[in-house]
């Protein structure tokens, strides 16, 4: 069974529980705890004994474990998760639950969340508008989303037509 591990500071079980309230067939599982004592000169210092240390949840039917491994390491860009959505309002919905309690907005429907994960959501007709043999119809596409931080797919789709 594959699934994906998010490390944060402190923070994964109240992200594990936002990622539940905005997405559909998702839910919290096992929680584990930082022991009371670790081997001297191993893992984390007394002052975590007892909060959470992992969070294991569902996230639309999808594996993940929340880290709660210290401030070392921080999330990029580079690693994004796509939602992929059917209407504006499915849009609008994702978008606005994301940016909630300090999210930030980037370009072409990308953004962070308040715990630094990127998101893209994206209007399933996005790859349709961008693909085929019509160069012309693609570059206005993409000149259209470029500007655009949310995506409003009925710009995209006036682009297209020219």
């Amino acid at each position: 069974m594959l699934s994906t591990c998010l490390w944060f500071d402190t923070q994964a079980e109240e992200a594990a529980n936002f990622y539940v309230g905005i997405f559909p067939n998702s839910k919290v599982g096992k929680i584990s705890r930082y022991p009371d004592s670790m081997p001297s000169g191993q893992g984390p210092d007394a002052s975590r004994a007892g909060q959470v240390l992992t969070v294991e949840f569902e996230i639309d039917g999808r594996r993940f474990m929340g880290l709660n491994g210290g401030p070392v390491f921080q999330h990029s860009e580079a690693v994004s998760f796509v939602v992929e959505v059917r209407d504006q309002a499915e849009l609008d919905r994702y978008w606005n639950a994301l940016l909630q309690g300090g999210g930030q907005e980037s370009q072409c429907g990308w953004l962070k969340d308040r715990f630094g994960v990127s998101w893209q959501v994206t209007p399933v007709q996005l790859a349709q508008l961008m693909s085929g043999p019509d160069k012309a119809r693609t570059a206005r596409v993409f000149a259209a989303m470029l500007p655009m931080q949310k995506l409003d797919i009925a710009t995209l789709e006036k682009a297209a037509e020219g």
